[in-house]
C-alpha cells in the first residue's frame, strides 16, 4: 500500500474509513517521515545554491577564472565542453512505423503480463482501495520497481478514485505518465564531429551484449558515411574477439586484436594511435566484463582510461554501459558497480524482446537517471534503435501508437 503515502491528503481523508487502523497509522507514519526527508533535501539544495551563488561571486571576482571540478573515478573522466558541430542515430521516418510494431512485437512478454493483469484488475469496477493494491502489485511484480509502481497508483487514485475506469483508461492513463518519467532519460548517442577519432569505451557484464552492441552501433555509423574501428580489449575471451572480427566485417569497421592474455590497456593504446593516422571517426573499445573480480577489472578500465588518456585527454568522450533487461532488477546492482569504476555516461538496455521485465527502465530512470541511448528487441542489425519514451511506454502498456 505504498501508494497511500503520495495521495492527496483530500484523498486520504476520504477513504479513512475503508483502511484498517494498524495500516492507516504505518502509513501516516511513512508519510510523516517523507515530507520530514522533503523539507531536509529542500534545505540542502538552499544551501547548495547559495554556495553556488557565492562560488560565482569568486569567479567574477578573479576575473572568471575557471574552478576545477572533481574528477571522476581516480581523476580519469573529465566534463566535456559544449560541441558546436554534433550528429546522432537518427530513425528514418519512413521506418518509425515498423520500428513500432517491432518494439511491440519485441515487448509482448511484458505488455502481455501488464495488459492481461489490469484486464482482470479492472472488470466492471471502481478504483478503489482493493484495486490500487493490487495494480501496485501487478507493477512492481513487472520490475517498474517498488518507487515507480506507487508513484503511478497514487497518480491513478488522485484522479480517478471511486470512478468507474475502464482497462483501456488505466492503460492510456499509465503509458503517458511513463512516458512522462522517461522523457528525460531518453536522449540519442550525440556525436561531436569536431572530435577525430569520438572514442567510445563499452562496458558492462559479459553476456550483456557488449559484443553484438558494438557490432550493430558501428554498422549504423558506418552506413552513414563514417569511417569506424573497432578494438578488441577483452583480450582472455577469444570467443569475444572473434565475434567482433566478423561485425567489424559485417559493418565495414577496421579491427584491431591483440594475442590472447595481452595488455588491454596497450591494445587500446595502438587502436587509439592507429584510429588517428587513419583519420577514423569513431573508435570503440570493447572490456571486460569479469565482475566476479570486481578489483581486477576496475584497474584494468582504469588503465584503459589513462593510457589512452596519454594520446587524448578527453577520452574516452562516452562511455557507455550495457544492461541485459532479462536480469531485471540486477541490472541496478550491474550499474552501482560499474559507476565505482567509471564515470558512466549512457546506458543501451538489450534483449527487451526475451524478458517479460521491460519495466526496469522504469527502475533505473528512477534511481540513477543517467540517459538511455538505445534499446535492443532482437539479433538483426535494424534490432537496436535509439530510444524513444513515447515509443516505449505505448508498447510497453499494450496501446496502439
Amino acid at each position: 500500500m505504498g501508494w497511500l503515502t503520495r495521495i492527496k491528503d483530500s484523498l486520504l481523508s476520504k477513504i479513512k474509513k475503508k483502511i484498517p487502523k494498524k495500516d492507516l497509522e504505518s502509513v501516516e507514519k511513512t508519510r510523516k517521515e517523507k515530507k520530514e526527508t522533503i523539507i531536509k533535501e529542500e534545505t540542502v539544495q538552499k544551501i547548495e545554491v547559495k554556495e553556488e551563488q557565492n562560488i560565482q561571486k569568486k569567479i567574477v571576482d578573479a576575473e572568471q577564472k575557471p574552478i576545477e571540478k572533481k574528477k571522476g573515478f581516480f581523476g580519469l573522466f573529465k566534463k566535456k565542453e559544449k560541441v558546436e558541430k554534433i550528429s546522432e542515430i537518427v530513425k528514418d521516418p519512413e521506418k518509425k512505423k515498423g520500428w513500432f510494431q517491432k518494439l511491440k512485437t519485441g515487448l509482448f512478454k511484458s505488455s502481455e503480463k501488464i495488459t492481461q493483469g489490469v484486464k482482470k484488475i479492472f472488470v466492471n469496477k471502481k478504483l478503489d482501495v482493493q484495486t490500487l493494491n493490487e495494480l501496485e502489485e501487478l507493477l512492481i511484480m513487472a520490475d517498474l520497481g517498488p518507487i515507480a509502481a506507487e508513484k503511478l497508483t497514487a497518480e491513478l487514485a488522485n484522479e480517478k478514485f471511486d470512478k468507474n475506469i475502464k482497462p483501456e483508461e488505466v492503460k492510456t492513463f499509465l503509458a503517458k505518465k511513463i512516458e512522462t518519467s522517461l522523457e528525460n532519460i531518453a536522449k540519442p548517442l550525440v556525436i561531436d564531429e569536431t572530435i577525430k577519432p569520438i572514442v567510445i569505451l563499452v562496458v558492462g557484464v559479459n553476456g550483456t551484449g557488449k559484443t553484438t552492441t558494438i557490432g550493430k552501433l558501428a554498422h549504423q555509423y558506418s552506413s552513414e558515411g563514417k569511417k569506424t574501428m573497432i578494438a578488441a580489449c577483452d583480450t582472455f575471451r577469444a570467443a569475444a574477439t572473434e565475434q567482433l572480427q566478423i561485425w567489424a566485417e559485417r559493418s565495414n569497421s577496421e579491427f584491431i586484436k591483440g594475442s590472447q592474455g595481452c595488455d588491454a590497456a596497450g591494445l587500446a593504446y595502438e587502436a587509439l594511435e592507429e584510429s588517428k593516422k587513419k583519420n577514423m571517426d569513431i573508435l570503440f573499445i570493447d572490456t571486460a566484463g569479469r565482475v566476479q573480480n570486481k578489483t581486477e577489472l576496475m584497474e584494468e578500465l582504469a588503465k584503459i582510461i589513462r593510457v589512452i588518456r596519454k594520446i587524448d585527454s578527453l577520452s574516452p568522450h562516452h562511455c557507455l554501459l550495457t544492461l541485459d533487461a532479462t536480469t531485471g532488477q540486477n541490472a541496478l546492482s550491474q550499474v552501482e558497480i560499474f559507476k565505482e569504476m567509471a564515470e558512466i555516461s549512457g546506458l543501451i538496455v538489450t534483449k527487451l524482446d526475451g524478458s517479460a521485465k521491460g519495466g526496469i527502465l522504469l527502475s533505473l530512470a528512477e534511481k540513477f537517471g543517467l540517459p538511455v541511448h538505445a534499446i535492443g528487441v532482437g539479433e538483426k542489425i535494424e534490432d537496436l534503435q535509439s530510444f524513444e519514451a513515447q515509443e516505449f511506454a505505448k508498447s510497453l502498456m499494450g496501446v496502439e501508437k
